[in-house]
């Protein structure tokens, strides 16, 4: 499995997290799907609607985020791939909690945002029987 993404879209949900920081930042990898392969052309950064106390460790991308996000991929033609999301001053591995709300068709990326500064990436793929996550190779490419 792998996960192109030209470097520039990686550095603008490097900065999404950034901004983020301390809290956690999501939002949506829109693009298009191949049997074993995918390519990111748009990313969809949106507003972390978990409670304010819960946002340094958990994001909540909402039903009414997902249906605009729907909407918005359709226009342009595209899937929703799956999500983005920061991990502040953690690693870019999925937690239990990510692995509870996963969904296995889609790919995550995860950024470890350390003292505001974004320093990793990781893509991972949830197993279809939902036990765990498996590295996605992430292609930079243009």
């Amino acid at each position: 499995m792998i996960l192109a993404i030209h470097p520039d879209l990686l550095a603008e949900i490097h900065a999404y997290g950034q901004d983020a920081y301390p809290e956690e930042g999501a939002g949506l990898l829109l693009g298009r799907a191949g049997d074993a392969n995918r390519r990111v052309e748009a990313i969809l950064p949106l507003a972390n609607s978990r409670e304010p106390g819960a946002r340094a460790s958990r994001y909540l991308i909402t039903a009414r985020d997902m249906l605009a996000a729907e909407q918005e991929a359709a226009r342009r033609g595209l899937d929703i791939l799956g999500v983005f999301h920061s991990h502040p001053d953690h690693p870019d591995r999925p937690s239990d909690y990510d692995r509870q709300w996963a969904l296995p068709w889609f790919s995550y990326i995860i950024t470890r945002v350390d003292g505001g500064r974004a320093v990793s990436s990781r893509s991972w793929r949830l197993a279809d029987d939902r036990t765990q996550f498996h590295p996605e190779k992430l292609n930079l490419s243009a």
